[in-house]
């Protein structure tokens, strides 16, 4: 499928067209991605049209950074542009010049060193401890089959901080009870479960990487209610899939499913907001650190490649430190 037409055939569109003829032809980009790029560019290039610019040489850093600023605050014709939008934006023009200094169309890279603007910091959403308790009693309403895959899901993104892609993609092997002392089953919060210590999951992260997590009495006792009592009766609908979380029709659950999962048990448990299997993620992660845990540990139990990473979690400790603070201190106010 050819690139879209880019007009009118000035300077500039000959090289724009030039650049995504690159893309498409050398780099292999979908025409989803072509389609998006072009987009940008298109902006870029009526911005620098408007100030009578004609060709790529005539670009300034000034003249690119000038157009950072018109995407942040807008026009009449678009509206101002977020942070990460606008930065997405810029690695379109980042990307087009350097294309066009290495093939010689231009003497230099005028948006070589044009920053991108920062994001804002969004801190990860988590809920409290008892919102969560409620969450997963909302899910285990009943005794059947689909309540009990769905707690034990449930408590799996919970007591190990999976990724949903880790959670669903488990299979049977992926899983160590440990030693079990009885038949199991999913415990109510205070109570005692049956499950030894030793526990474990094994979970596969981006590109692959594996990682050993522990797993709770909550987690393992569900993982083991679910196993016993209720997968049999979907796998005998499949085709024999290793999957340990299974849909009704015996195939391995989808990310959709989970998400819907999580989405009942929500509106369930009257819980107000938007929850996703990542705020069970981000939950873990908070009440660890709560608790006293080291952020390295916190670290590679979610399987962070750096810490950096986990680190946004400590702030959302300290805003909650400085939430008490301000609640309790007598001379606070």
């Amino acid at each position: 499928m050819p690139t879209p037409a880019l007009a009118p055939r000035d300077p500039l569109s000959r090289a724009a067209r030039g650049w995504l003829d690159h893309l498409r032809v050398e780099r292999g980009s979908s025409e989803h991605t072509l389609k998006a790029y072009q987009r940008d560019l298109n902006r870029y290039l009526g911005f620098l049209r408007a100030r009578e610019v004609a060709s790529p040489v005539e670009v300034s850093e000034g003249m690119v950074s000038d157009f950072l600023a018109h995407l942040r605050t807008g026009d009449e014709d678009c509206p101002p542009l977020a942070a990460s939008s606008a930065a997405r934006a810029l690695v379109v023009v980042r990307g087009f010049h350097r294309f066009l200094a290495a093939e010689g169309e231009s003497a230099d890279d005028p948006a070589q060193v044009v920053a991108p603007p920062t994001p804002a910091r969004r801190l990860p959403k988590a809920i409290s401890i008892e919102e969560v308790e409620r969450l997963l009693e909302a899910a285990s309403v009943g005794n059947t089959p689909a309540s009990l895959r769905d707690r034990a899901l449930l408590e799996v993104l919970y007591g190990s901080g999976a990724r949903v892609s880790e959670a669903i993609g488990l299979d049977i092997d992926d899983i160590d009870l440990g030693p079990r002392g009885g038949a199991g089953g999913a415990q109510g919060p205070g109570e005692q479960g049956d499950t030894a210590p030793g526990a474990v999951v094994r979970l596969f992260g981006k590109g692959s990487k594996e990682r050993i997590v522990p797993l709770g009495r909550y987690a393992a006792d569900a993982l083991d209610a679910w196993l016993v009592r209720g997968r049999p009766a979907f796998a005998t609908k499949g085709r024999g899939t290793p999957a340990v979380f299974l849909n009704q029709r015996g195939g391995r659950l989808s990310r959709q499913s989970a998400w819907s999962v999580i989405q009942r048990a929500a509106e369930a448990a009257d819980l107000s907001g938007h929850l996703s299997p990542h705020t069970l993620r981000h939950s873990f992660a908070t009440h660890l650190l709560d608790g006293g845990a080291d952020v390295r540990v916190v670290q590679e139990l979610l399987g962070h490649a750096s810490v950096t990473t986990t680190q946004i979690y400590t702030l959302v400790t300290v805003r909650h430190l400085r939430e008490v603070y301000a609640q309790s201190h007598p001379r606070a106010r």
